[in-house]
């Protein structure tokens, strides 16, 4: 298709889409997260954020008090008390508190966690209908609600003790709050998101895409923004400014941003050498991956990696 033929949407079409303060940040997951993680939002508030797909966690999102505008892929819930939502690892998610405080838990689950002792649960996992993005949040009644609150109290106790049998544990209570919720039944209706959501989120499930270093000698050609732009048919200035007022950062700042992300993780899960690296990234030698790392982090690549697996932080 010819550039001259690509429909261009003017920038003045950008006050038609109202959003709300504070700013959607992308954030990653740490390289070195744990395979499991639960959280109390009364000791962990929730934050206003973006979350790119390729998190290779599940997360459940439980909410007891609070309202908020959870949006899946290109569907939008607006969440109240006593309701659960599941998230899938490879969509694209944000969250919006819409109230002063927001109550509940959430637990985000590493396939890995599971294990060749728990593969029948991580099946029932992949299985479970409401990761889909249309069936994502569950409304519970206060009966249910309290039943599975019960559930992700007992996994929040037993990841902090220290029985020997608290994977056990935990896995069983997975087992029923998935149960349960299946149980309630009720889907949440979903509502469609605004144009301009719609262009952050094609923006960054393309931006994810151009990531595929998962075998050495892969090479990896970073699109420049205009070239995110022109894929989506709209003019670059209209773009950055959708995303520069929804996140706080320009298109070449994600790009920086991912491109950094992907370099951390491959310095800390995969043995490759500070070249193979540059070149899988697309730089043109090892100096100038170094030069870009430095200037993002103050370190050097291999400084990264060494005080990155050192035993304080393994």
């Amino acid at each position: 298709m010819e550039t001259s033929a690509i429909p261009r949407k003017k920038l003045e079409t950008f006050a038609a889409d109202s959003y709300k303060v504070p700013l959607l940040n992308v954030e990653h997951y740490p390289v070195t997260s744990n395979y499991f993680i639960i959280q109390n939002r009364e000791t962990y508030p929730v934050k206003d954020y973006i979350s790119p797909h390729r998190r290779q966690f599940y997360k459940v999102f439980h909410m007891t008090g609070g309202t908020g505008v959870l949006t899946i892929g290109l569907h939008r819930y607006e969440m109240v008390p006593n309701e659960i939502a599941f998230l899938h690892p490879d969509e694209i998610m944000s969250w919006q508190t819409t109230s002063e405080e927001t109550r509940g838990h959430f637990c985000l689950i590493h396939p890995d966690y599971f294990g060749y002792d728990a593969e029948h649960v991580l099946h029932l996992l992949r299985q479970f209908p409401n990761f889909a993005t249309n069936a994502a949040v569950v409304q519970l009644t206060e009966g249910q609600s309290a039943t599975i609150n019960g559930y992700f109290e007992a996994m929040y106790r037993e990841d902090r003790g220290d029985n020997d049998d608290k994977k056990q544990a935990i896995l069983l209570q997975l087992q029923l709050l998935l149960l349960e919720s299946r149980r309630a039944g009720k889907n949440r209706v979903q509502t469609t998101v605004t144009e301009g959501y719609g262009y952050i989120y094609r923006f960054l499930s393309l931006l994810e895409s151009a990531f595929r270093v998962q075998e050495r000698d892969t090479y990896t050609r970073l699109k420049t923004a205009t070239e995110f732009a022109d894929e989506l048919h709209v003019h670059p200035n209209y773009l950055n400014t959708l995303v520069k007022n929804q996140t706080g950062k320009t298109l070449r700042e994600h790009i920086q941003d991912r491109l950094l992300h992907e370099a951390k993780t491959l310095l800390v899960q995969t043995d490759w050498g500070i070249n193979e690296i540059s070149y899988g990234l697309g730089f043109s030698g090892q100096a100038a991956f170094t030069s870009f790392f430095r200037k993002k982090t103050t370190v050097s690549p291999s400084a990264f990696r060494k005080t990155t697996l050192s035993p304080a932080h393994i």
